[in-house]
């Protein structure tokens, strides 16, 4: 297994690093792992692509957009 070394880690981000741990019941080192095996694996397609795939055979080629994360919101009609 690799090993890497982060220098110059701000002090705040290490307190968030070790709070985060906590609550998830992980060593440091550990919840670094996680979050570090996370960010490089490939996302998973998300209801916009599905949405997409289901009306491709209709003539909708302009991709939807992701909202992953994102708050929802009230669309208003004219």
């Amino acid at each position: 297994m690799a090993q890497i070394l982060v220098r110059n880690l701000d002090d705040h981000v290490k307190a968030g690093l070790v709070r985060r741990a906590a609550r998830h019941g992980r060593s440091l080192e550990a919840e670094a792992r996680a979050i570090l095996a996370e960010a490089v694996e490939p996302a998973e397609p998300g209801l916009a692509t599905y949405m997409q795939g289901l009306f491709a055979d209709c003539g909708l080629d302009e991709p939807f957009p992701e909202m992953k994360g994102q708050a929802p919101r009230l669309v208003e009609f004219d």
